[in-house]
């Protein structure tokens, strides 16, 4: 499969909320769909370090980075860790570091932009809550689904 939303919209618009087009793709892996879980955090990816760290099987990490482009909230190194605890996707309201590792390993990953300065860890940010960019709002429990064409949401897992 190549493509994802397009059938998806065919057969399920009504259940679907689409994205904004903000993001690049810069993972191995462009096509993904699972439960979203949400971190928000500005400039510090403590708590998507300790995230990658957890079990990602069916799951999708949203963060809302505030649109920073002065800091990378993803490198390769919690990327490769993202991809051994079965992470299926990282979309970031800001930018990743390592763009061309991050292009070889199988998980994808949508952002804004590459920055390459890394963050300070300050132990900053919130786990599972409500957050909001690219014109949607991103619940954890909700599904994401993306590919080349973008970026939906729904209430409930839609099966195809």
């Amino acid at each position: 499969m190549l493509d994802l939303l397009p059938d998806l919209f065919d057969d399920h618009a009504d259940k679907l909320s689409l994205a904004a087009p903000i993001f690049k793709d810069y993972g191995g892996n462009t096509i993904f769909h699972g439960e979203i879980v949400t971190v928000s955090c500005y400039n510090d990816n403590s708590r998507v370090k300790e995230l990658v760290a957890t079990d990602g099987s069916n799951k999708v990490m949203v963060v809302d980075g505030k649109a920073s482009i002065t800091n990378a909230l993803l490198g390769d190194m919690l990327a490769e860790l993202a991809v051994k605890n079965g992470w299926q996707a990282i979309v970031i309201n800001g930018c990743i570091r390592d763009a061309g590792t991050i292009a070889t390993l199988p998980i994808a990953v949508k952002a804004l932009g590459c920055c390459p300065i890394k963050t300070e860890k300050l132990g900053k940010g919130e786990v599972n809550q409500v957050i909001s960019f690219a014109n949607l709002s991103f619940t954890p429990g909700q599904y994401i689904y993306g590919d080349s064409n973008g970026l939906a949401i729904s209430k409930a897992l839609i099966t195809f």
